[in-house]
């Protein structure tokens, strides 16, 4: 019966799970809009009734300030120096962070020589590593790649330390015992149960290093997004300082919604969706 239903519908009719899911889509999209406009409508509201528009400008005012910056010649040098920083102290904090996890999830050992440390980089905010970084390399580029390294590889390491004993062991002994290449094991069972942990780790270490990225540069930099905040900051200029926060803010949600959202999708596109 349910065969002869579906040779008899229409061939122009798309099926109802699709329609479901393109209307679902759209609607995502109408309450993100919708967030963003309710966003800059208070700051609107703000800059116009409560605070003087030197203090809180207006969001034109701030668009007008960041086409002024992209005009000038300094966006560039500073946009490429903060990427350059962000992309060498995250790689680095990665391997790091996948390498003691690791290690910490295989070995009751290694779990107790990196514990206590892991647990101080995490409890430790990020500004007194900022801070101490820029008084022990000055204004070089170590700074904020060693700032990125300190905070973000605890939390790699954590995420990477779950994955490692969310590996189901009776799964690999099963196939150890029936002799299944470990090439298979590798690919059929260690991967899928460690690659969420891995995403995880990946998300959470890049957007701890965007912070201490700016922040460092802002306290000890020569050139970077966070050195034009501070120049910004001791001119009272506050239209600069958020025109500078959106580009960063900007090139933060661009890398994350193109980039790692979309391999994230792809790697995982074998997993129902939790919701429509």
């Amino acid at each position: 019966m349910a065969i002869e239903a579906a040779r008899e519908a229409p061939a122009g009719l798309v099926p109802e799970g699709k329609v479901r899911g393109r209307w679902g889509s759209r609607s995502l999209l109408g309450w993100r809009l919708g967030g963003y406009l309710v966003l800059v409508g208070a700051w609107q509201l703000l800059s116009a009734f409560v605070f003087e528009p030197y203090i809180l400008p207006a969001p034109t005012a701030v668009l007008s300030e960041m086409w002024e910056i992209l005009n000038r010649g300094d966006f560039l040098p500073n946009f490429w120096a903060t990427t350059r920083h962000l992309a060498i102290g995250f790689v680095l904090a990665y391997l790091v962070g996948t390498t003691v996890g690791i290690l910490m999830g295989r070995s009751a050992y290694w779990d107790g020589f990196f514990r206590d440390y892991v647990m101080l980089t995490l409890t430790t905010p990020g500004l007194v590593f900022a801070l101490i970084c820029v008084m022990l390399f000055g204004l070089s580029t170590a700074a904020p790649i060693v700032a990125i390294v300190l905070t973000s590889f605890p939390h790699v390491t954590v995420n990477v330390v779950e994955g490692v004993r969310a590996i189901p062991r009776d799964l690999v002994d099963m196939a150890t015992a029936y002799g299944v290449p470990r090439r298979t094991v590798l690919r059929d069972v260690i991967v899928p149960a460690v690659a969420p942990f891995l995403f995880v780790a990946v998300r959470y270490g890049f957007a701890i290093a965007w912070k201490i990225t700016a922040l460092t540069e802002l306290f000890g930099g020569r050139e970077g997004v966070g050195v034009q905040i501070r120049v910004k900051f001791e001119l009272f200029n506050m239209a600069g300082v958020i025109g500078w926060a959106f580009f960063l803010i900007g090139l933060a949600l661009i890398t994350e919604r193109l980039i790692l959202q979309r391999v994230e999708r792809h790697f995982f596109r074998w997993r129902p969706r939790a919701f429509a």
